[in-house]
């Protein structure tokens, strides 16, 4: 009985430790999302979707945590701490800022490119889309899937009609190279700086005006300081829901499956929240007192694409050549 009782104790300490063992593995697929948007914003829903069916598709193996309002600090920031992979951060937002890694990248900024959301959705999924996923690959980053964003559009606390009402504004835009000359082209004077800077700056006359999609000047309240919309839509470009390639490679397939699909999932329900919600933008905008004014969009086009082109590499004409070629309209 003795021996039997010793047995069974031994078999009981090995189902202990297996169980112990089966929390610990668990533990090792923490994930940290970050972003520079607040709570209300459909980045934040949808990673908080995300988060919802990854641990639950996974029962818990995967967790998942969120930052939003740029709490673990700039876009470029998020980034860099994505790339090295330590777990600070393993998954970004990101588009255009990624030149500093890869140069070709860039050209996600570039203006008037992109002249429709067909045309995006031929770019993603064509040989432009491909090129830009081995690149952002090749700079530590895997793509898990990109999010529409609406055109682009200047504010400003005065009229402005045509570019040479850009003569002098001081403007803020992303760390982009190509927005940078593009304003600059347009005779304005650009200034990158942090989203989360964006409004004390606009208060504090750092800045006369900024450019964005009209979620992000809506949810960050920049009606509050600032009074007309110029419809330019300069930009009309996407971003990127990506993970650090150094993470995702550690994890077995099945995490990897795991995760992979929630995102899919995670950005299909973010569109259809984008869709509705860009369909009340422009009265809500109004509604809080600012002031929408339509642009003939050629001049603009004309100076921003002529400044842009001259600054190109190359290889980054290459890919400018094929975005413009997936167009729908020139097909």
């Amino acid at each position: 009985m003795n021996n039997w009782k010793k047995v069974l104790a031994a078999g009981v300490a090995a189902l202990t430790v297996a169980a112990m063992g089966t929390t610990a593995y668990a533990a090792d697929y923490d994930l940290v999302i970050g972003h520079i948007n607040d709570e209300n914003h459909t980045w934040h829903k949808m990673a908080e979707k995300f988060k919802e069916v990854v641990e639950a598709s996974t029962d818990g193996a995967v967790s998942v945590t969120i930052y939003p309002n740029s709490s673990l600090g700039k876009e470029v920031d998020m980034i860099q701490s994505a790339i090295i992979g330590m777990g600070d951060c393993d998954i970004v937002f990101t588009g255009e800022s990624m030149q500093t890694y890869a140069e070709e990248l860039g050209i996600i900024g570039m203006p008037y490119a992109v002249t429709s959301d067909e045309h995006m959705k031929a770019v993603l999924e064509g040989e432009a889309g491909a090129v830009l996923d081995e690149l952002m690959l090749g700079a530590g980053l895997r793509n898990l899937g990109a999010i529409v964003r609406g055109p682009r559009n200047i504010t400003s606390n005065k009229e402005i009609h045509t570019p040479d009402d850009l003569a002098g504004f001081v403007i803020r835009t992303p760390e982009s190279a190509m927005t940078m000359a593009a304003f600059e082209a347009m005779g304005a004077k650009p200034t990158p700086m942090a989203f989360s800077e964006i409004f004390t700056s606009l208060q504090q006359g750092v800045i006369d005006g900024q450019e964005n999609p009209l979620a992000n000047i809506n949810n960050a309240a920049l009606y509050e300081v600032q009074d007309y919309v110029i419809e330019s839509e300069h930009l009309r470009a996407w971003v990127y829901f990506a993970i650090s390639e150094a993470r995702y490679a550690s994890f077995p397939e099945d995490i990897q499956q795991a995760i992979a699909d929630a995102a899919t999932e995670a950005i299909a329900y973010e569109h259809e929240l984008f869709l509705e919600e860009e369909a009340g933008l422009k009265a809500a905008l109004e509604e809080k007192g600012m002031t929408f004014i339509e642009v003939d969009q050629t001049p603009f086009k004309e100076k921003a694409v002529e400044g842009v082109l001259s600054v190109l590499t190359d290889r980054q004409k290459e890919i400018y050549d094929m975005i413009v070629a997936a167009d729908p309209a020139n097909n």
